[in-house]
């Protein structure tokens, strides 16, 4: 990929000194307007303006657990509950942070009063979620492999802690004491978390394979595969899934709709845009977890564009040119997301019209355009949407018209998704540390 965008930049320096060092044409140039061909900067703006904009969500809602990346199975949280006023009550090491070798990926789940985390290091570890005290850890790396990993997640179910690996390995571990109870390879590592739901584990490869998992021996039950793809981004997703259903995202743009029993093709769909063309934007992976809401499917894809689709048809309601990698907050019937020009932007679920757009910081040094920041999030908790950045800050915004509420400096990057259980915030920094909100 980076020979592929030197040579895109040097035939580009090569096109604009034709007309010096071959003796392009001197005639003066056409008038009129000029407009790129090569580059789109359409700029995202709220369909109503002011007093017409009208944000009803439900109630919050307290839940005890967060069991898995993106939350539940079908990464549709909505609205949660925690205090009017945070503080931070412990923060905690959890292992080895982010670096050049290993990076950070795993969100922090929640369940049997106690928050589960996985380390650049391959260390899955347990604390206890009142105190941030270490209860037990375990490095899930084979012996024969070296430090560098990159990838993988948790999630839980039932007394088990199911591990995704960059490995190419899936470890079930036993919740209270960390005691492996098996380990499955399958076809490449992974990157992103894995999903568990009614005794079914479903895990996305970097091939682009879902494979289904029985929870209770890690049998592999059925694979599915789509488009292998050369290049994506940093990261991965995991399935959704509700009732018979399960939603999978592939890195080649692919979204398909599967049965949970078989695996066999309900739907497919393609995330990806005609106009993209420059290198990096035609990257079609869909990174952020697809949503599953009361019979539609909420996807977005990095290549501008997100889409609402009929769970049961694969029928595409609605869909608007916005490209994004984090996931989408489904909360009551508002779709809130954080798009690739880091717009905070609501949009109406049910027909996809923009109400309000906040353009978040772009550049940590903003006058040079250096250090491109990542904003992680949003969660929508207590009338609030949450989000942390990779240059260590952590703000909330308003649901209701997208204002800045607050905002807190933490000791280095967040690029993971907060999590959200028992009226407090988790939030997981790039070097390891682990802060509790309550």
């Amino acid at each position: 990929m980076i020979r592929r965008l030197a040579l895109v930049v040097v035939a580009s320096m090569g096109v604009a000194a034709c007309s010096s060092w071959l003796g392009g044409n001197s005639n003066p140039p056409l008038p009129g307007k000029r407009i790129s061909v090569l580059t789109r900067e359409n700029t995202l703006e709220a369909e109503l303006k002011g007093s017409a904009i009208e944000i009803k969500l439900p109630p919050p809602e307290a839940n005890e657990d967060w069991p898995q990346a993106g939350g539940y199975a079908n990464h549709a949280m909505h609205h949660m509950e925690v205090g009017d006023r945070l503080d931070r009550v412990w923060r905690t090491d959890i292992g080895a942070g982010s670096g050049k070798r290993a990076r950070l990926l795993a969100q922090p789940i929640v369940a049997e009063g106690r928050v589960y985390t996985m380390d650049a290091g391959a260390e899955v570890r347990a604390v206890d979620a009142k105190t941030g005290s270490k209860v037990w850890s375990r490095d899930v790396a084979p012996k024969d492999e070296d430090d560098t990993f990159a990838g993988g997640g948790l999630a839980y179910e039932e007394g088990q802690i199911f591990v995704s690996t960059g490995f190419a390995q899936v470890v079930s571990l036993e919740a209270k004491t960390g005691k492996v109870i098996w380990r499955q390879s399958l076809s490449g590592p992974m990157r992103g978390a894995p999903t568990v739901r009614g005794g079914r584990v479903f895990i996305i490869t970097v091939d682009n394979q879902t494979h289904a998992l029985a929870a209770d021996d890690g049998a592999v039950l059925w694979t599915h595969q789509g488009i292998s793809e050369g290049a994506s981004l940093l990261g991965g997703s995991s399935p959704a899934v509700d009732g018979n259903v399960v939603v999978v995202p592939y890195s080649s743009g692919e979204l398909f709709a599967l049965r949970v029993d078989n695996g066999s093709v309900l739907w497919q769909d393609q995330l990806t845009t005609v106009r993209r063309t420059d290198n990096v934007a035609t990257l079609s992976d869909i990174r952020g977890r697809p949503i599953i809401d009361r019979g539609r499917v909420y996807a977005i894809g990095h290549a501008d564009l997100l889409v609402a689709i009929d769970l049961r048809s694969g029928r595409r309601l609605w869909e608007r040119e916005i490209g994004g990698i984090q996931s989408p907050w489904v909360g009551g019937d508002y779709l809130f997301l954080v798009s690739n020009k880091n717009e905070a932007v609501a949009l109406d679920s049910k027909t996809g019209r923009v109400l309000w757009v906040t353009q978040l910081q772009v550049w940590d040094n903003e006058e040079d355009r250096e250090g491109r920041i990542v904003w992680a999030g949003p969660v929508l908790a207590s009338d609030r949407l949450l989000l942390g950045s990779s240059n260590g800050k952590l703000i909330s915004l308003s649901p209701y018209s997208g204002e800045v509420l607050g905002r807190i400096k933490v000791s280095d990057g967040v690029t993971i998704p907060p999590s959200v259980a028992s009226n407090t915030i988790y939030f997981l920094t790039n070097d390891a540390d682990l802060v509790a909100y309550r």
